[in-house]
């Protein structure tokens, strides 16, 4: 199996070159991909598989602030919520990480003490990623400078949308150099396609691809600042990207559906997606997130009516 994007490599020599090969890809079936992700949301999970699940979907929740109004404060119970999400039941998993701006970076760095959790922090002019580019790159390098250990970016919507393909490859090849470290490392790279103004499935295929040509480490489906988000439709499809472009590359990316994620049912449905579409080798935080806030304490009050045969209601867990 190849390992490398050599069999790609005159596909990014011009526009013209991406463009033929993104409007080569297969059309999306809109109805099958549809039903197909309808289908597998009926998929029931019970008891001891049910508590597996819980616990692996808090391990891959990147906990979000990204509001105008954070403070160091919030930041920082925050990322003790993310370290210890029930303080009073130490065996509940950590959270993959803590996603921030890129000013509360050091913050939620300091708090987390060393803890296995990663900072992610946004960056690029997000959400609505309206900046040149020289303010994009500084932006992603003032966040991996302060510790950030992945860089969630947005694509320029405008460019991509008006066919500026190559544009929005470089775009995203940039800020992946931006995200190397004076150390030679390099934190990881999410890329934001905000799929609710994609408009078809059939973009956000080609947007997939440009990400993975340009080197993302996980395709992420939203800000959450939009009206419509990750959904289980344009989750599968995203998957079905990753899942198609390893077989061709070897390479293996990540997914993050983001936005509207509320409850563990929601949360089960994209778990069986994943299982069903890619298989277990994707079912790692190292390899798939949920981008959400409210999305743990469901989780948390699910997981002890499983363990006390209780529900104790939305007042047991902390407030975000």
């Amino acid at each position: 199996m190849p390992t490398t994007l050599t069999a790609f490599a005159d596909v990014t020599t011009s526009d013209s070159a991406l463009r033929r090969f993104l409007h080569g890809l297969p059309g999306v079936d809109t109805v099958g991909l549809e039903a197909r992700a309808a289908s597998l949301g009926t998929r029931s999970i019970k008891t001891t598989a049910k508590a597996y699940a819980i616990d692996l979907a808090i391990s891959m929740i990147d906990l979000t602030t990204l509001e105008g109004a954070d403070t160091p404060g919030k930041v920082r119970a925050l990322s003790a919520k993310a370290v210890h999400p029930d303080p009073i039941d130490r065996t509940t998993p950590m959270t993959a990480a803590v996603c921030v701006y890129p000013d509360m970076v050091a913050t939620a760095k300091a708090a987390l003490n060393g803890a296995d959790v990663k900072v992610a922090s946004v960056a690029t002019a997000f959400p609505a990623g309206r900046a040149a580019l020289p303010v994009k790159l500084a932006d992603t390098r003032d966040a991996v400078a302060a510790g950030a250990d992945e860089i969630d970016m947005v694509i320029d919507r405008g460019a991509f949308l008006a066919g500026r393909y190559l544009e929005t490859y470089e775009l995203i090849k940039a800020v992946k150099e931006a995200c190397v470290r004076a150390d030679g490392t390099s934190a990881r790279l999410k890329v934001i396609f905000e799929t609710g103004e994609l408009s078809t499935y059939d973009n956000i295929r080609r947007a997939s691809w440009i990400g993975m040509l340009a080197g993302a480490d996980f395709i992420k489906t939203s800000t959450g600042k939009v009206g419509v988000n990750a959904t289980p439709a344009n989750t599968l499809l995203m998957l079905e990207a990753v899942r198609d472009f390893k077989a061709q590359t070897g390479i293996q990316i990540g997914v993050k559906p983001a936005g509207g994620i509320r409850t563990t049912k929601d949360a089960l449905k994209f778990l069986v997606l994943v299982n069903e579409t890619v298989g277990e080798d994707w079912l790692t935080s190292e390899w798939f997130r949920f981008g959400a806030s409210s999305l743990l304490n469901d989780l948390l009050m699910q997981r002890q009516k499983l363990s006390t045969g209780r529900y104790s209601g939305p007042d047991y867990v902390t407030v975000d």
